[in-house]
């Protein structure tokens, strides 16, 4: 077999020489646990330039590595390739790919694993994927495309050296009918292959604990696996609950209460107020995952550095270089 260390590719297939997330994460050194932060592609110049300072900013930081969303239906799929790229050959982070199933046949994912190999990225997220324009409407199968996650990341393995993680929900997948079902899923997805599992946002740590607990049960083997949970520090009430309907999630009621009261009734809601709730949220779920062993934290950015910066700080998870070079929000 011949192998090409700059590209990646072998003549038996995709190859990559990049460490896996799991690898990162217990390579972890110190007494900090390790934290990773998820982006967005840009969708314009001036996106881009705000995506690239924050890039900047958390590279100082130092997580452990960082993952690249990908638009509904593959709708930024070009533009995911490119900057998950550069994201590899330009900083010293470690990106994680995501890859969606939902609307590609089979030969467009190979060619989305391939394009990523070009890049040298080994680390993919797979994603069963919401369909474009309702996220919340029928899920339908391309007719040459795949059905499940599970098959998506048996599908990767299969292309060559690649090191897959999947997502988790930890108050169940809005499309299963009940827990049980949802934790059958998932560990079928773990089964498949998958080393590691990324959850889907929440603002209840209990849910996080309860669905390690049911993994475990499920399939202790599987359940050893990391589940990594994902925080989002709130700076807008308005816009993470237009996030949670669209992925059929909810804010615990007591929890919006407290987001109400601080928005207030006015006509725009206190922004100011908002935001140092749900800097003083993350902090406090970021504490206790912490103290619940979790074996990574991973913030949600929207592409600004400022609001997780805060959180890292207040967790001591951060260098002792300043974080004050942080743009706003």
């Amino acid at each position: 077999m011949t192998f090409d260390p700059v590209r990646g590719r072998s003549s038996e297939g995709w190859a990559t020489r990049t460490p896996s997330i799991v690898d990162r994460i217990a390579s972890s050194t110190g007494s900090r646990i390790p934290f990773s932060v998820e982006f967005s592609p840009p969708r314009d110049a001036d996106a881009e330039a705000r995506l690239w300072r924050a890039v900047r900013t958390f590279e100082r930081l130092g997580p452990a590595f960082v993952s690249m969303t990908y638009g509904a239906g593959g709708s930024t799929r070009d533009r995911t390739v490119r900057v998950t790229g550069e994201l590899a050959e330009e900083t010293t982070l470690l990106p994680v790919a995501h890859l969606t199933a939902v609307s590609h046949s089979t030969e467009e994912l190979r060619a989305m694993v391939g394009a990523y190999a070009d890049r040298g990225i080994s680390n993919i997220l797979v994603l069963r994927g919401d369909p474009p324009g309702d996220p919340l409407g029928e899920w339908k199968k391309h007719p040459e495309g795949v059905e499940y996650a599970e098959e998506l990341v048996r599908m990767v393995r299969d292309l060559g050296d690649f090191h897959v993680g999947v997502a988790s929900f930890p108050e169940g997948h809005y499309r299963a009918p009940d827990l049980a079902y949802d934790t059958k899923y998932l560990v079928s997805k773990l089964r498949a292959g998958a080393e590691y599992s990324i959850t889907q946002m929440f603002f209840d740590v209990e849910d996080y604990l309860r669905l390690r607990d049911r993994v475990s049960a499920y399939d202790a083997e599987q359940g050893a696996k990391p589940i990594i949970p994902e925080i989002m520090p709130v700076t807008s009430l308005r816009s993470v609950r237009r996030m949670l309907e669209l992925s059929g999630s909810s804010l615990p009621p007591a929890l919006e209460r407290r987001f109400d009261a601080a928005a207030g009734s006015g006509p725009e809601e206190n922004r100011a107020a908002v935001r140092e709730l749900g800097i003083d949220l993350a902090t406090e779920m970021g504490e206790r995952l912490i103290a619940e062993g979790a074996p990574c934290l991973h913030f949600i950015t929207l592409n600004f550095a400022r609001a997780t910066s805060e959180v890292l700080e207040r967790l001591g998870l951060t260098p002792d270089t300043s974080v004050g070079t942080a743009q706003a929000v």
